[in-house]
């Protein structure tokens, strides 16, 4: 019997026994080792053979990305001001979030079967060069309109980096370990849009704006140096020269797609960002552009693609489409609920927006506690059904809370309010992840991740959009009914456009303002709430199926799952 030794670092494999960010002591036969990797180079290997100091350092360089992604997203929100004051151009200003957001939702669900075709490396190097040059010509930008289009490329990449990041971390991790593994990458992003605001704002007043997009190169390049050392092994159909990937790719349906959720969002940010009304053609013709190419898109997925970048098969399956749906609404919610409960303090409570804003702090503690307790919990039980349905009845308790505020609630009401929500949308959006990758099969697990992230973005905008046109429309009733005479439209047109002034008002007036207000707000509330319900509706239908502790294990559980499918037909 050959003689064995314990493997070096180089040598170590993660596998279902190995705890990711400590020591392990197997043993195993060298001489069998040695003539594997002799026979196969590091490209040809599979996930599960990469080391566990590789993993460690992938992890390190695309987590550091997803830090980064999120950090300036908030950054720009911190210094769009300054930015639009040096152009001479606050007009504009809006676009600055838009074309990222735009760019962003459009070319998320890209990634995923880029990821198949061209490797994992090539989506993650893609994506980093994009967010990389996009980042470096905002810092260089010369004009508002260089500057949007600079957002635009950014935003590119943008969508790519917390994609190929879960995509990177399915291929590397068991099931069972998954979910405490995406608590962490959402503490990066967490951190990362903490800290961005007050980081950006210091810079900007230090060195200049600039300075703010700029300071994100050094470690831009960092990762991309790492994901081009580190992230080396194949995938299942990433095979063929480079021009025959190029021909696999999936350009109708990818421009369709494109041009589709463009439209969508162009319409609904007129709606929301311009105040169009509904009636506008600026709104209403993107949203007939969007509704022409959905239905190309599905024609050309379902009868053209050889290989869609997004097979409409995943949505006939119950449990995808369920899941899918529940990031929608969830994600919806969420983002209302960033945008709309700060509102209540600076237009019912008096606030500043400073002390506004101090109010979702309780919020992103609730993130990142509950993305990490939710993957404990899948680690320890296997399970995530109860989970999901537990996640997603924390919303409706949240808006609850905020139907039942008014001027006069005490302080320590307001501050819990949305640690439910805070809380529960992390955890559905962790235990949903996981869902997809246990429900969906390992080739389609890269395509169902982007399809997963394309719910949430647009479920973002259209959530921010509806409770803005549903809010606007109540505040602008009740206004206009109990504010009369002269000068009145110019009034209710300043008190619906600055909630600063509200403050400022006669007390009659402002008691009018802030009551309009309330009602208005908890309308929102009233509306996200029962979304929160339909979002609860929509988990009972996911199907549970047990995390597996091994890859070994999950191939032989795919494998009976395929077996007893295709014995029933």
């Amino acid at each position: 019997m050959p003689a064995s030794k314990v493997l070096t670092d180089e040598e170590e494999r993660v596998n279902e026994r190995t705890v990711l960010l400590s020591p392990a002591a197997q043993a195993a036969d060298y001489e069998a080792i040695a003539a594997t990797k002799a026979a196969r180079s590091l490209d040809d290997r599979d996930p599960q053979d990469v080391t566990r100091r590789a993993t460690i350092l992938i992890f390190l360089g695309v987590w550091t990305g997803v830090f980064l992604g999120a950090l300036d997203t908030t950054v720009v929100a911190t210094i769009f001001s300054q930015i639009s004051s040096s152009f001479g151009a606050s007009n504009q200003s809006s676009w600055l979030a838009t074309s990222y957001l735009l760019a962003t939702a459009t070319c998320t669900p890209l990634y995923g079967r880029l990821s198949d075709i061209f490797g994992r490396r090539g989506a993650s190097m893609l994506a980093l060069t994009l967010f990389t040059v996009g980042t470096l010509l905002c810092g260089l930008a010369g004009s508002m309109e260089t500057l949007i289009v600079a957002r635009l490329i950014a935003g590119m990449g943008g969508g790519g980096l917390m994609t190929t990041s879960s995509i990177i971390a399915s291929d590397l991790i068991p099931l069972k370990q998954r979910g405490f593994v995406q608590g962490l990458v959402n503490i990066c992003f967490g951190a990362g849009a903490g800290l961005g605001g007050p980081l950006g704002g210091l810079i900007a007043d230090r060195l200049g704006w600039r300075w703010a997009f700029l300071m994100q190169i050094p470690p831009l390049i960092v990762c991309f140096v790492l994901v081009f050392i580190f992230v080396r092994y194949r995938v299942p159909g990433q095979t063929g020269t480079l021009s025959q990937k190029v021909k696999r790719v999936d350009w109708a349906g990818s421009a369709t797609l494109v041009i589709a959720v463009a439209s969508l969002l162009l319409g609904l940010s007129f709606k929301n960002n311009e105040d169009y009304a509904w009636s506008s053609p600026w709104v209403w013709a993107p949203l007939i552009i969007w509704v022409v190419f959905t239905l190309i898109f599905g024609l050309v997925e379902a009868y053209v693609s050889p290989e869609p970048v997004m097979p409409l098969r995943l949505l006939r399956q119950r449990s995808i489409f369920f899941i899918a749906l529940s990031n929608f609404i969830a994600s919806a919610i969420s983002f209302s609920v960033l945008y709309f409960y700060p509102l209540f303090f600076e237009s019912v409570k008096l606030s500043t927006a400073g002390e506004a804003g101090l109010h979702l702090l309780p919020n992103s503690v609730a993130l990142s506690i509950g993305s990490l307790v939710s993957g404990y919990l899948m680690r320890r039980t296997g399970k995530y059904w109860w989970l999901i349905v537990g996640s997603a009845g924390l919303p409706i308790v949240a808006f609850i809370i905020m139907v039942m505020l008014d001027r006069n609630s005490p302080a320590w009401l307001t501050w819990i309010a949305v640690i439910p929500s805070g809380f529960g949308y992390s955890s559905l959006i962790t235990s949903l992840l996981i869902a997809l990758i246990s429900t969906a099969d390992r080739a389609d697990m890269a395509t169902a991740t982007g399809l997963s992230y394309l719910f949430r973005y647009v479920g973002q905008v259209v959530g921010v959009a509806l409770s803005s046109s549903f809010m606007q429309s109540i505040l602008t009733s009740q206004l206009r009914a109990n504010l009369t005479g002269p000068g009145s439209a110019e009034l209710i047109e300043k008190i619906r456009h600055t909630t600063s002034i509200v403050k400022d008002l006669p007390p009659d007036t402002q008691s009018i303002a802030i009551d309009a207000y309330q009602k208005a707000l908890r309308a929102v509330y009233l509306l996200n709430g029962g979304l929160a319900i339909l979002g609860l509706l929509c988990a009972f239908p996911i199907r549970e199926v047990p995390l597996s502790d091994s890859f070994e294990e999950e191939e032989q559980r795919r494998r009976e799952r395929e077996d007893a499918q295709s014995t029933e037909t």
